[in-house]
């Protein structure tokens, strides 16, 4: 099951009258955020991107954010959003964070966990370490985490539960040779 799938059986009811809000940053997991946007606005769900810095040039972010302005899905810098969503999709940062996080970040993170919406995060919930699965700063608390290939190695933490929520593992395509070489074995 994909990440949409998961975000689609996490609202479990009709269609949506408040929008989901997708948090989005500047690599590749906010590429990932804006791309769910694109194909969640194609099966008629109402979607608001929240975001603090525009994608970095070339990236992912940047070629999915184009695609979904041009469907014209708002996008703001406010985090009023997340107050009435349906449900929060968290593409923030991902595995490559390796300092704490602040500023702009930060403010959202703190958003996110102040919300009562359900939270899905992509990969792995923003500010969480995927090595050590424990918070660099602060890091969103999702109800249920789609990451991609396999479970990293910080969600085996005990503790990381607290963040991740309940683990889906999305198949992206990777040869499975690869996606097997790379795996890290799961609790039972």
């Amino acid at each position: 099951m994909g990440a949409v799938a998961i975000a689609r059986d996490m609202l479990a009811g009709p269609k949506p009258t408040a929008p989901i809000v997708i948090t989005c940053g500047p690599g590749n997991n906010g590429g990932d955020g804006y791309a769910m946007a694109r194909l969640l606005h194609g099966h008629g769900i109402p979607v608001t991107i929240v975001t603090r810095t525009e994608p970095r040039p070339g990236s992912d972010a940047a070629v999915n954010a184009r695609a979904a302005g041009q469907l014209n899905i708002p996008v703001t810098s406010h985090v009023e959003p997340l107050v009435d969503a349906t449900l929060i999709i968290d593409a923030l940062l991902g595995t490559g964070l390796d300092r704490p996080v602040g500023g702009g970040a930060r403010d959202l993170i703190d958003a996110i966990n102040a919300s009562s919406a359900p939270v899905l995060a992509i990969d792995i919930p923003s500010g969480l370490d995927a090595d050590t699965g424990q918070p660099l700063g602060a890091a969103v608390q999702a109800t249920a985490t789609a990451t991609f290939v396999g479970w990293k190695r910080g969600f085996l933490d005990p503790a990381a539960a607290t963040w991740t929520g309940t683990i889906h593992v999305v198949d992206i395509g990777v040869p499975r040779s690869l996606a097997q070489s790379l795996a890290i074995d799961q609790p039972g």
